[in-house]
């Protein structure tokens, strides 16, 4: 946690949503003070509360737990319920559209589930969380159909110098995780350039997506310096200025004060 102010865990499922209170209560301590949260169904979880399991295009089989016997419109009351009832839910999400792992017959189910949280966190004034996966068309599509929250963040940015411009005009964040620093990223890479200081942020994506040089080992929050300063380089500004101008946006968009961004 060496260089950690605070962070955002992101609590995507309705198991997870129920158990909200007793996750609060394990991080208690005055240590886990800067622990926040953020809650939502997953895209991925939505249709199979709509009883949908037709395996998608990364031809793995979907299987139903338990709590996905919920309904999703039940599910997502769940998610409103508590994103009211706890004060350290800091943003919606994720919440989005994922094409690699749902079949067609399950778009619906996901695009039902993406507006409702677009909803909701404008109806709370709460920064939205997107995870948009081979789905950037659709994404941007609704956004702008159902009108985007006042903060939007594409959290793991996975698109292009077209997409991020597209995030540039419209005032929405691009959140950069470790795979930006893969050299074979070279759409990702570009779409940095395209994307305004004020509108990056970094993250972990943990357990996944550690940033050089420690690719394929766990991913953790200590590292996400690394990826500000790959960022820096890339665009060729200096890495403290970024990395105070990274802590800046993040307390702008999830309300959190850090001192990182006072520098």
């Amino acid at each position: 946690m060496a260089g950690v102010e605070a962070m955002v865990v992101s609590q995507c499922s309705l198991v997870e949503v129920q158990t909200l209170d007793e996750q609060r209560e394990r991080f208690a301590l005055p240590i886990f003070d800067s622990v926040f949260f953020a809650v939502a169904i997953h895209p991925n979880e939505a249709p199979h509360h709509e009883g949908i399991l037709e395996t998608g295009p990364d031809n793995v089989a979907q299987i139903r737990e338990a709590w996905q016997e919920v309904p999703l419109a039940d599910a997502l009351t769940a998610v409103e319920q508590a994103a009211r009832r706890i004060d350290k839910v800091v943003a919606i999400g994720e919440t989005g559209l994922d094409y690699f792992r749902t079949a067609e017959v399950g778009k619906d189910a996901q695009k039902q589930s993406f507006a409702a949280h677009i909803e909701l966190a404008k109806s709370l004034d709460l920064p939205l969380q997107i995870h948009d996966r081979e789905a950037h068309a659709d994404c941007v599509e609704l956004l702008l159909r159902v009108g985007a929250p006042r903060r939007t963040v594409f959290h793991c940015f996975s698109g292009d110098r077209e997409l991020a411009e597209i995030l540039s005009a419209n005032g929405w964040y691009a959140s950069f995780a470790g795979n930006v620093t893969y050299p074979a990223n070279r759409d990702l890479q570009e779409a940095v350039l395209v994307m305004p200081r004020e509108l990056c942020l970094v993250e972990t994506d943990a357990p996944y997506l550690t940033p050089q040089p420690y690719r394929g080992r766990p991913n953790a929050s200590y590292l996400v310096g690394h990826t500000a300063d790959f960022l820096a380089q890339l665009a060729g500004v200096d890495s403290d200025t970024l990395r105070c101008q990274i802590c800046e946006n993040a307390g702008e968009v999830y309300g959190i004060g850090l001192k990182n961004s006072e520098k």
